[in-house]
């Protein structure tokens, strides 16, 4: 119950916490009761497991080592020192994400209250008018941008001094002529409404800015969303609740109870059994059609977990939403004792519930004494939707701002989701990336970062029994770490994902150089590729390129192609009103520094004498010196990074990929097509990816050839129209998201077979 009663019981309306979470329910957390914990007796014996350790480490050193030499030269010696300072002393943990109002002013305050709202915020009360204002204080003051109202139901309180919330200006004050319980009162609140979503919230609460918003959020950006909780969180800072488990004996537990709210397990979007109604939205159609809060859990109590199994089977989900905190004030105003009062009331439901849904929670839910080798009993329980459990390890967090190798990284940890996966994520550097960490967690995936990781034996052996797959991406990732995943995850499928094979990339890099020293890394290189090809249970790369060499080298190898994915814009503007070309790529890739050398340097020259007002914009972060130098050259506009590459494309005539050595898909040239824009490419640059010179881009490998291909895209109208319309389709057919699911679907059918 998100808050409680109630007349004709104890004589208070009590605005406090769920019904099933008082101090004398079961609570589980990071810690947990040691009751649920069981010995392992298939762990590894110290011995080994120390072996591995010291094993994992010295590679890790090593590769960080070859990391550190390769920054320094591409970076210089101070961004180098400052990566190395978080690698090495990651910051203790990522700072709390709320901000409590233990301030807040009990005086009444202007509401905000909008003519068209998109939430309706339904507070139900029995008297406690200090709490009330309190609670009402922090809802003027959150900042939140979503056009709301705020609706007081007052419970036909004796309290005299309720009225004097009439007076609130921009408050919806109703007072119910009997008293009606915390029930009735949250469903006369709904009938006021005129909001697309109802919020019901308790008084005894104190949301942190931005709560709102980010509860609304959650069904735009997860569609089949029914219901939205918020965070819940002890005035001492405690976590209360990260979303609610129910047990197939109908018991219900607050997942993460008592503790640290800044834990990854507890910070991303996620499934949940249900939500206490102490904060929760729902769209009101929905709510309407479900017919409300039902009366069979008079005067309150299971009435907020009734709601959401009943979501569930209309079809819809029930999420729990980090980002929206609140301040909740368990048990201010009615106890936390089941037994007395109007906390009685948790017995009774809780047969009532069981008896209406017995048969689901026989069937779909877990048993109460669900315990793991690794991993307490509620973790699991949390997780129990989860269809299948992927793991995934990556060089770094996506920044798909930054490199298509990020955006592809999102797209595929999304579809994981979509699909029904639980999935998790860590970068090598085990960082807290900010705002790209964030939209991952908002994505639905569970992100750890140090120092919730301290050491990647320890963390395995926790919870590496838990996953069906493990996909590495990159080999320098991949090799350090390999036969611990063997042995600590034993049940998984280990993936090699190559985003693109780098020996392929470093010898055709050894061969435009002449360079001997480069050759003999490629080799070092194609070895530990090929190495890892054979340890693995499946190889993704991709091009068809790629996956031909890898069968012929690596015979009987399960070789995958899960190439780029980009979503494509069904309405590009067309050719009038664009003007320029524009190169787009990180400078941090050799084969991009090399590609706009070339091109500012041979190319440019010749299509000034035929063009001399043409302008090319060049997009990526990280350039050196010698790139920087070209902003000096007639036409040349450097833009560094450009976080919202969209209007950029729209505007350009053309884009260039003049790439003279490099593997795998191209991002850039995705990235243009799927926007309609036309592009010139070298054959390295468009290889494995479907492209016919002439009909779907214009290729070129000479200085001469390739100026004239741009010339002949800038003056055929005709052309340009044809290669905009071929590259879209192109992208449709091979690259999107539609496609990708069509590899990755039945792989994950294989996983469920196991």
């Amino acid at each position: 119950m998100g808050g409680t009663s109630l007349a004709g019981t104890d004589g208070r309306f009590g605005m406090t916490s769920g019904y099933g979470k008082s101090d004398t329910h079961q609570a589980h957390g990071a810690q947990g009761d040691p009751a649920l914990r069981v010995a392992d007796k298939n762990r590894l014996d110290p011995l080994t497991r120390q072996w591995l350790f010291i094993r994992y480490m010295a590679l890790d050193l090593g590769g960080l080592a070859r990391r550190g030499l390769r920054s320094f030269r591409l970076r210089g010696l101070g961004p180098t020192l400052r990566l190395a300072r978080l690698r090495l002393l990651p910051p203790r943990r990522q700072p709390a994400t709320f901000e409590l109002y233990a301030s807040a002013s009990p005086r009444p305050v202007a509401m905000p209250c909008s003519d068209a709202p998109l939430a309706s915020i339904v507070v139900p009360v029995y008297g406690q008018l200090d709490i009330t204002l309190h609670c009402l204080h922090a809802l003027a003051n959150s900042g939140d941008g979503a056009p709301m109202e705020v609706i007081v139901v007052d419970d036909a309180s004796p309290d005299a001094g309720m009225d004097a919330l009439a007076s609130i200006p921009g408050l919806r004050f109703h007072r119910n002529a009997s008293n009606l319980g915390f029930i009735g009162a949250c469903n006369a609140g709904a009938r006021l409404a005129r909001g697309e979503y109802l919020v019901f919230l308790n008084n005894d609460t104190i949301v942190q800015p931005g709560w709102l918003d980010a509860l609304l959020e959650t069904f735009a950006r997860h569609p089949r969303t029914g219901l939205a909780g918020s965070k819940l969180v002890y005035p001492d800072g405690r976590l209360q609740e990260a979303g609610g488990i129910v047990y197939s004996s109908g018991e219900p537990a607050n997942y993460g109870r008592f503790e640290d709210p800044a834990e990854p397990r507890f910070n991303y979007v996620r499934k949940a059994d249900y939500c206490s109604g102490a904060a929760i939205a729902l769209r009101r159609d929905v709510f309407s059609r479900l017919g409300g809060f039902d009366t069979l859990y008079e005067p309150a109590y299971f009435e907020d977990t009734d709601l959401a199994m009943r979501v569930r089977a209309s079809g819809l989900e029930v999420r729990y939403q980090p980002a929206s905190v609140v301040v909740h004030l368990e048990g201010a105003t009615s106890g936390t004792h089941p037994t007395r009062g109007i906390k009685a009331y948790q017995v009774s439901n809780q047969r009532s519930f069981h008896a209406r849904w017995h048969e689901t929670l026989a069937r779909d839910y877990p048993p109460h004494d669900l315990v793991d080798r690794h991993a307490i009993g509620a973790d699991i329980a949390a997780r129990h939707r989860n269809q299948r459990n992927i793991l995934v390890l990556d060089s770094y967090t996506p920044t798909p701002d930054r490199d298509s190798g990020s955006v592809r990284m999102v797209e595929l940890l999304t579809l994981l989701e979509q699909a029904g996966c639980g999935v998790a994520f860590f970068a090598q550097n085990l960082a807290h990336d900010g705002p790209y960490t964030q939209d991952l967690q908002q994505r639905g995936i569970e992100v750890w970062w140090a120092p919730w990781i301290r050491g990647l034996a320890s963390w395995l052996e926790r919870h590496g029994r838990r996953f069906d797959a493990i996909v590495v991406s990159r080999h320098c990732v991949l090799a350090p770490v390999v036969e611990m995943l063997r042995a600590f995850a034993p049940q998984a499928r280990i993936v090699f994902d190559t985003v693109d094979l780098h020996f392929l990339r470093e010898e055709r890099a050894a061969a435009l150089s002449g360079s001997a020293a480069a050759a003999r890394t490629a080799q070092r290189t194609r070895e530990a590729e090929l190495a890892l090809v054979r340890a693995c249970d499946s190889t993704w790369v991709v091009s068809s390129v790629e996956q031909e060499l890898l069968q012929r080298l690596v015979p009987g190898a399960d070789v995958r192609i899960v190439s780029n994915i980009h979503p494509v814009r069904d309405d590009p503007p067309g050719r009038e009103g664009r003007a320029g070309l524009v190169f787009v790529g990180g400078f941090r890739h050799p084969p991009n520094v090399d590609a706009v050398l070339w091109f500012v340097r041979d190319v440019l020259p010749r299509l000034r004498d035929r063009a001399p007002g043409l302008r090319l914009s060049i997009v990526g972060a990280g350039a050196p010196p010698e790139v920087l130098a070209l902003a000096a050259e007639p036409g040349v506009v450097l833009l560094g990074h450009v976080p919202d590459l969209e209007p950029l494309l729209d505007r350009c005539l053309a884009s260039i990929a003049p790439l003279r050595y490099g593997a795998g898909i191209k991002g850039k040239i995705n990235q243009s097509l799927a926007r309609g824009l036309p592009t010139v490419a070298t054959s390295c640059a468009v290889e494995g990816m479907f492209l016919r010179d002439g009909e779907d881009v214009l290729v070129a490998d000479t200085d001469a050839a390739f100026a004239d291909a741009v010339l002949r895209l800038l003056e055929d109208p005709a052309l340009w129209t044809r290669l905009q319309a071929a590259g879209l389709d192109n992208t449709r057919r091979h690259f999107s998201r539609d496609r990708a699911r069509d590899v990755l679907l039945p792989w994950l059918d294989e996983l469920r077979r196991d």
